[in-house]
């Protein structure tokens, strides 16, 4: 079954090289191009992709506010920002409305292809200097030293380490053996005892601490 990929970005030049280049991976279905936020909510409910790639800067509505909006109407979605900005500014708030991809527009090809797959396969994929935005943001949370992880318990955890290997609820629940419901009680707890926003940050969190590799 091949992937359903919409594209959201205003330069028409960078959309219609991405379906250049993403239409010859087999795997992957284009579905539909939007020229801004407020196009990309549109498609999205009209169309239901798999994957929307999603530029941050665009006319009438950005990545960030339509990103929001796509992800509480239609969880499912996955959504990668690919962008040309890496500060903290821009990727705090685009992982906090819900996207599971950052990554900027001089990845490499085959890096892209690569990415798409693994999000779609439960992973969240982030830039390096993504990821050493928001390791920065978390320290200066949470403090210097701060080790919150006295206050999880053990099974929350063991739960923890599974988010950072990027497993879904349903994969943790059978390592674990133990109901998705039960899953989703620990991370609520954990995330709201580590004072995280989500299970990305909650997995950088874990491999800052050295709690996984």
């Amino acid at each position: 079954m091949s992937i359903r990929i919409l594209i959201a970005d205003d330069h028409h030049v960078v959309r219609r090289g991405l379906v250049f280049f993403l239409r010859t991976q087999k795997e992957f279905e284009i579905i539909g191009e939007a020229a801004n936020g407020k196009e990309a909510i549109e498609l999205a409910k009209l169309l239901n992709p798999d994957l929307i790639l999603m530029d941050l800067v665009m006319p009438e509505m950005d990545g960030i506010q339509a990103t929001k909006i796509i992800k509480q109407k239609q969880p499912n979605i996955k959504i990668m920002m690919l962008t040309s900005f890496s500060d903290q500014d821009h990727v705090i708030p685009a992982l906090e409305a819900g996207a599971s991809g950052f990554q900027l527009k001089d990845i490499q090809p085959d890096e892209l292809v690569i990415s798409i797959k693994k999000m779609i396969g439960g992973e969240t994929q982030l830039h390096p200097k993504a990821t050493s935005q928001l390791l920065a943001n978390l320290s200066n949370k949470n403090g210097q030293g701060k080790n919150l992880f006295e206050e999880l318990t053990n099974r929350e955890l063991d739960v923890l380490k599974e988010i950072a290997k990027g497993k879904s609820n349903k994969e943790i629940a059978g390592s674990l053996f133990i109901t998705e419901r039960t899953v989703k009680t620990h991370v609520s707890n954990l995330l709201a005892k580590l004072e995280l926003a989500d299970r990305t940050q909650a997995a950088l969190y874990a491999v800052k601490h050295k709690l996984v590799d």
